[in-house]
């Protein structure tokens, strides 16, 4: 049975963040701005961005700053940067995220690397986020890649729920600016809040409570795992680099691993 968030404080918290967001002559190099403060990293594999170049680049650099590294993964739909929702059956989307973890798994293996979570994108994350079944889908078809591999969802029962059905492990995720609804869920028909004091504020209450400000003016309980930082907020990089000097990251799978026994 699913426990409810208990208000405690927070020890230990991943920052993760999105690489090789770019696609032939469409660079995003601001993204490798934040690689300094991060503690694993989330490279796209081709479906919403990354070409094979991007990857290959993205991949070398998170070696050389010795982050975890996972797996972003979307909907095919490199025009509208996964942003768009599609309908697809389970077998669809099984295949969707099959493809495109075997596909980081082969090329990070050529540096002698292993990927270590997978976190979903854009209308995919959004979808996973509101629909048990369409999540589940997504954990199961992670757990057939590797049952190692942790699956970074965002906060809330239903991946509480996937993680248990599944016998996956998980990774709660939250976001310093976006809008939560008093359950806990992100309120994704809100704009994000761009105030860099508003967020630090709301890490050191996240990391001294376990609570989030809600759309009801209190704040509500949440199980938090890992931080998400975009590039897409202004001021990404002072914003990651504060966090950083309030709380050292540490990276989610490597605690799982441990607890497993899968290494000393």
């Amino acid at each position: 049975m699913i426990q409810t968030p208990e208000r405690k404080q927070i020890k230990n918290i991943d920052f993760n963040i999105d690489l090789a967001q770019s696609f032939g002559i469409y660079k995003n190099n601001a993204e490798y701005s934040l690689l300094d403060y991060a503690s694993s990293v989330n490279i796209s594999c081709g479906f919403h961005a990354g070409d094979p170049m991007t990857i290959k680049n993205a991949l070398l650099k998170a070696k050389e700053k010795n982050v975890v590294v996972g797996a972003h993964i979307g909907f095919d739909d490199i025009q509208g940067f996964g942003y768009r929702p599609m309908e697809l059956s389970e077998d669809e989307l099984e295949a969707l995220v099959i493809y495109q973890v075997g596909a980081l798994m082969s090329f990070a293996r050529t540096f002698k690397m292993e990927i270590e979570h997978v976190r979903p994108h854009g209308a995919m994350y959004k979808q996973a986020a509101e629909d048990f079944n369409f999540a589940k889908t997504i954990a199961r078809a992670i757990q057939k890649c590797s049952q190692w591999l942790v699956y970074y969802g965002a906060s809330g029962d239903i991946t509480a729920n996937v993680g248990e059905e599944i016998n996956i492990p998980v990774a709660h995720e939250v976001h310093l600016e976006k809008v939560y609804n008093t359950d806990g869920t992100i309120d994704f028909n809100q704009k994000d809040i761009d105030n860099i004091f508003y967020s630090i504020n709301r890490l050191k209450t996240l990391l001294a409570t376990s609570q989030i400000e809600n759309t009801a003016g209190g704040k509500t309980c949440v199980i938090a795992d890992t931080i998400h930082f975009s590039n897409k907020v202004a001021n990404a990089q002072a914003l990651i680099k504060q966090s950083k000097e309030i709380i050292t990251p540490v990276p989610v799978n490597y605690k799982n691993a441990c607890l497993s026994g899968w290494v000393e």
